[in-house]
Parts: structure tokens; C-alpha cells; sequence
């Protein structure tokens, strides 16, 4: 026992994987004051190949929302459209970042790794979770260099392999892959063929990377599924579908990846949670992979928060897979109707038709665009304002203290209930150690995607996850029980 004991650290949280998912939690515990550490496999943040492509609007206001969203969009370039089969203008969404930012993962791990590093967070790098034990009051996490670490709780964000999901027993259901596709980083001695090529196989693509080495990918004339590709398969697929491999070489990465579709059947059981693509894989098509682990990380990170410090019940946390779960399964269905758009035979490209006319009308584009950039989620919370589950607009307020957007005031992702009326109106005195009340005036025009122009409530309570939890005034019911409901029970007095 004496030698456990002395092996073993303990942390409120502790986070299997360091990529995106698992660094956005990590950064949102922290904000909230949570004891927080990442288990890392790799010795350092480096990634190679440059994997994920880009955030999304939605993604972006996230970050907006913590005030570090410049350091990605110095760093990317933007494009005014998302793709679902055809390109689809998002610029007339009504969000200040109707676009998605160009940046691979690479980039966008290095900097959720700076800020995460800025908030002092715990990583164990060179080491792997290589098994757990949860009890009542906690978890007993293994690492691969002997070590123990004890957590309170424990989130899977190891990927789609994730063996925190397979130890913890839950099911991961879905579809089996049909397609495979091979993804690599190499040098070319000739000039290929740029852009977008599509045969009977089906649509492959080379694209030029930021060193001038291409990336590739190739769809596989059959499913494979036996081997790790090596450099010899992307030659002879390149052969095969441009009649030559024009001297690929110096590989940094090749790669395999199909249209299995699937998701975990609960993303929580007891003191283990699962975020990213440890709950859900898809093929990347449309690239919501990344953006969807991002915004799991952000709605899972208060509510464990709120548990962790004992201000709330664990039952918090189911709302997390009540929220999230759809959500997931929406990107999913997403995902495999693009895949079913891409085959090319007549009857799909009959079908891939009819879809592009539809969505060349403005209201199926505007609806598509908007899931798909993660501005028109709507978290069922019940009868209410139309602003009730969905994203707050980042408007323009004016306080005592001056102009401020919405997203500022949640840039230490603290609970708001945002007062539109008189001053004084609302008094929520049991709950002021943990949400802030904010007087403001607002002249701006209250526009959702797809609802449009909505009516502006007096008031609205706002989660440090940018989601409406109440909205009304005075005479509107809710707001105590909204408070409690999210926030914990009122303080005694």
C-alpha cells in the first residue's frame, strides 16, 4: 500500500488525450478553478501530418467567447463558405465570424496547448492511461510509466480507439465501413495534377501543402482494412487513377481512414466521460469532427466544474449526453449522407442533382449552413423564448462601465443574467457567488440563424457556454428554478 501511496497523485480531473477536445476541457476547468491534468502519449505537442482542416463559425465564437480567438485567426484564412456536396455561403449567417477559418490541426493544437499552458494546467506527457478503477468517491487511473493518478472524474478524449470507452464498457454502435480512403504527406519530383480529380473510383484530391509537399487523397477501389499503408500503396493508387505517381517520395505521413460511422450509446458512466471522437466517429467529410469534440468540451467543462466544487448535483452531468448526444447524431446522419453524395454511379449523381438545386434556394442553404457551422444548434430546454437552448447573439451592450460585447463578459466563463430593463429589477442575491448580474442597454437587432429577427427579452440568463438557460422578465416564471437547475440551490441566507 505504502508503495501505491507513493506513486499515486491526485487531481479533481484528469483528461486521457491532449488533442483538441482534451486541451479545450482542460482550458475550461481551469478557467473555473478545477485541479485539472492531461495524460499525453506524445513527448511534446508535435502532430504529424496536418490532419483536421478548420474551425467553424460556431467553433470560432467559442473561442471568441474566451477572448483567444485572434490567435487562431492571425494565423488561418478564412472562407465564406461551409461544404455539404456543394459549397454553401455562410456569409449572410447572422454571427461577426460568418466564415470558416482555414488552419490545421496542428496549428490549432499548438495554440490550445499555449493557452492551456498560460493556465498552469498538469499534462503527463510520454505516458498512455493503460487502465482504470472507479469507485463512489473516485478513480484510480494507471499510466504506462507505472504511476497512479487518483481523479474525482475522468474524460475519454483518446480518440476513436479510445480504450477508456472500451474499459468502461460502452457501446459503440453504428455502421461499418464500406470505403477507405488513403491520406498522405509527401514530396513530389513532377508537377502534379492540383485540385480535385474524379473517376469511377470516386473523387481524390492533391493539394498543396505550406512547405510545397503535397497532401493526398486517394479513394481505395476496395474497402481495406488489413494493413498499415506504406508508401508503395499511395504509388500504386496514384498510378492506378493518374496514370502515374509522379515520384512521390519523403513521406511525413501516410495515412487510412473509412466511412465508419459510429457513437457511444452513453457519453458518461459514473465518474468516466467521454468527449470528441472517443463518443462519435464519421468520415471527415464537411469537417465537423474536430469543431464537435471542441463544443462537447466546452458544454461538458462548466457542468464538471459546477459538480466538482460541489455546487451542483452529479445529476448536472446528465445533461451533458442529454445536450450532446443529438448533436452528435446529427453530424453523423451528416456525415453519411455526403459520403452516399460523393459515389458516382448514375443513380447518385442523379441524386446529387436534385440535392444541389435545393440547396442553390436560399432556405435550405441557410438551414443546412447553419447546422453545419454550429450556429443553429437548439438544446431542448423546455417551452419558452425563442432564445431558450440556443446560442446568445454576441451583441453590442452598453454597461456603466462602458461598451462591451456579449462575448467579452464571458471571456472567465462565468454564468451572466443580463438585465435589458431597470436597473435594480432582479435580485438573485442567493446565487451572486457564482452567477453575475449585468445592467446594460442594447439597441441592436436580435437575429438566430434560420428563426431570423426575434423579440429582445428584458433579461437573460446566459451559461459560461454561451447557451440561453432562461429568458424573459419580470413577470415570466423560471428564473429560480433555472438558476438552481443549472447553477445549484440557493445559498443560505
Amino acid at each position: 500500500m505504502s508503495a501505491l501511496l507513493s506513486t499515486c497523485r491526485s487531481h479533481a480531473v484528469v483528461i486521457a488525450g491532449g488533442g483538441p477536445t482534451g486541451l479545450m476541457l482542460a482550458g475550461e476547468l481551469a478557467l473555473a478553478g478545477v485541479d485539472v491534468a492531461i495524460v499525453e502519449r506524445r513527448a511534446s505537442q508535435d502532430l504529424t501530418g496536418s490532419r483536421a482542416g478548420g474551425l467553424h463559425a460556431r467553433s470560432i465564437e467559442v473561442l471568441d467567447q474566451r477572448g483567444i480567438a485572434d490567435r487562431f485567426l492571425s494565423q488561418g484564412q478564412t472562407h465564406p463558405a461551409v461544404h455539404f456536396h456543394i459549397p454553401l455561403d455562410i456569409s449572410d449567417l447572422p454571427t461577426r465570424h460568418n466564415y470558416v477559418l482555414g488552419l490545421w490541426q496542428n496549428h490549432i493544437e499548438r495554440i490550445l496547448a499555449e493557452w492551456v499552458g498560460e493556465l498552469a494546467v498538469t499534462i503527463y506527457r510520454g505516458r498512455d492511461v493503460t487502465g482504470f478503477a472507479q469507485d463512489d468517491t473516485g478513480v484510480d487511473v494507471a499510466l504506462s510509466d507505472g504511476q497512479t493518478l487518483r481523479a474525482e472524474y475522468l474524460v475519454g478524449c483518446d480518440g476513436g480507439r479510445s480504450l477508456i470507452r472500451k474499459i468502461a464498457g460502452i457501446e459503440f454502435a453504428g455502421w461499418d465501413p464500406t470505403t477507405s480512403w488513403l491520406i498522405a504527406e509527401a514530396k513530389m519530383v513532377e508537377e502534379p495534377k492540383w485540385g480535385l480529380h474524379q473517376d469511377a473510383r470516386g473523387i481524390h484530391g492533391i493539394g498543396k501543402a505550406d512547405d510545397g509537399s503535397a497532401r493526398i487523397v486517394l479513394t481505395e477501389p476496395q474497402l481495406r482494412l488489413d494493413s498499415e499503408p506504406t508508401l508503395r500503396d499511395v504509388s500504386e493508387a496514384l498510378v492506378a487513377i493518374y496514370g502515374t505517381d509522379y515520384g512521390v517520395c519523403n513521406p511525413t505521413w501516410i495515412s487510412r481512414f473509412t466511412d465508419m460511422t459510429r457513437q457511444a450509446a452513453a457519453y458518461r458512466d459514473r465518474r468516466v466521460l467521454l468527449a470528441g471522437d472517443a463518443a462519435h466517429v464519421h468520415p471527415p467529410v464537411g469537417g465537423q469532427g474536430l469543431n464537435t469534440g471542441v463544443q462537447d468540451a466546452v458544454n461538458l467543462g462548466w457542468k464538471l466544474a459546477q459538480v466538482v466544487k460541489l455546487r451542483s448535483p452529479e445529476s448536472l452531468l446528465d445533461t451533458y449526453h442529454a445536450e450532446r448526444f443529438p448533436v452528435g447524431a446529427r453530424v453523423l446522419r451528416n456525415t453519411m449522407a455526403q459520403v452516399a453524395l460523393r459515389r458516382t454511379d448514375d443513380r447518385s449523381a442523379a441524386l446529387g442533382d436534385r440535392v444541389s438545386e435545393l440547396l442553390g434556394m436560399d432556405e435550405p442553404r441557410r438551414r443546412l449552413a447553419a447546422e453545419m457551422s454550429g450556429l443553429g444548434i437548439h438544446y431542448d430546454l423546455g417551452e419558452g423564448h425563442a432564445l431558450l437552448g440556443r446560442r446568445m447573439p454576441d451583441l453590442d451592450l452598453v454597461t456603466a462601465n462602458g461598451s462591451v460585447r456579449v462575448f467579452t463578459l464571458l471571456h472567465d466563463a462565468v454564468p451572466i443574467l443580463l438585465n435589458l430593463g431597470e436597473p435594480g429589477g432582479f435580485d438573485i442575491t442567493p446565487w451572486a457567488d457564482r452567477v453575475r448580474l449585468i445592467d446594460a442597454r442594447c439597441v441592436d437587432t436580435w437575429e438566430l440563424p434560420v428563426l431570423g429577427a426575434v423579440t429582445a427579452p428584458v433579461a437573460v440568463l446566459i451559461r459560461p457556454d454561451g447557451y440561453v438557460a432562461w429568458a424573459g422578465d419580470l413577470t415570466q416564471p423560471g428564473l429560480a428554478g433555472a438558476l438552481t437547475t443549472w447553477f445549484g440551490p440557493p445559498a443560505a441566507s
